[in-house]
């Protein structure tokens, strides 16, 4: 498939604290074939990965995930990145994000999913956070895994068991959230710490991506091989190809390195891992 108005960050690395691990990153966006506005936004900053998805159209969305973008820049800078730092982003975003309620009529909102890369232990791991359904993946041996959850009517109706993953691609309700950044109540975060083992993918995406391909869709484009910068590219023409009924982004970031194998993960939801010295 030829991309189609898709921009696109290229391949770029970055060196762990101690040059034992190399983060190669890339990430891609398109505005999809039916919206003019393309309310998605990305910050690709080393050690600090994430991606917004505005909600609130007209209502200035796009305003909205921009807010949260620039709400996390200031973590790129640190040395070390804390669940503390990425609270307090996320509490910034939270009140610039709930302000535009007094410009516009209807409260703009947006999603998010981050990832910045930590180190406990010697060990690498993903510090994990997200509110509303953009999703974070890892891909590692062939495995194709979500480590968010989404926040969604149609992810409750499939932890009730009244619909399947398969059922929820096309389901009408599909983009509509239960927790967001800017919504009329404040929205907790999940938070997760992921090994981010050499050899592993990790997949941020917006959900224009997770509405037209499947995760076999995406685990078979995941596993070509390609660089992050290509295989950024191909998932978003693929999901734009599918439909492109929404704005579509992906961040991708392969480990790279030697290092011993991280321990098993560690989860906590809705309250964020223990906080560490700096």
């Amino acid at each position: 498939m030829a991309v189609v108005r898709v921009d696109a960050t290229g391949a770029h690395s970055w060196s762990s604290p101690g040059r034992a691990t190399r983060l190669v990153h890339a990430a891609a966006t398109h505005p999809g074939r039916v919206r003019s506005v393309n309310e998605d936004s990305s910050l690709v900053a080393p050690p600090v990965f994430l991606i917004a998805d505005g909600m609130g159209g007209y209502a200035r969305g796009d305003v909205a995930s921009r807010l949260v973008v620039e709400s996390f820049e200031s973590l790129a800078s640190l040395h070390e990145v804390l669940p503390a730092d990425v609270e307090a982003a996320i509490a910034t975003a939270q009140t610039r994000v709930a302000a535009l309620a007094a410009e516009f009529s209807s409260a703009p909102g947006s999603t998010l999913v981050t990832a910045a890369y930590v180190l406990e232990d010697g060990h690498g791991y993903w510090l994990l956070a997200n509110i509303g359904d953009s999703r974070a993946y890892t891909y590692a041996g062939g495995v194709l895994e979500q480590i968010s959850k989404d926040h969604s009517v149609v992810q409750e109706l499939i932890d009730a068991g009244r619909l399947t993953r398969d059922q929820a691609l096309g389901h009408p309700e599909r983009h509509v959230v239960t927790r967001a950044i800017g919504a009329l109540t404040r929205s907790e975060a999940d938070f997760a710490l992921i090994p981010a083992e050499p050899g592993s993918r990790l997949l941020l995406c917006s959900d224009g991506l997770t509405s037209e391909l499947s995760d076999t869709a995406i685990l078979h484009i995941l596993s070509e091989g390609a660089d992050p910068g290509r295989t950024s590219l191909t998932l978003v023409d693929a999901a734009v190809a599918a439909g492109g009924h929404d704005n579509v982004t992906v961040v991708v970031v392969d480990v790279e390195g030697v290092g011993a194998s991280a321990p098993s993960a560690e989860r906590t939801a809705p309250g964020p891992p223990e906080g560490r010295g700096r």
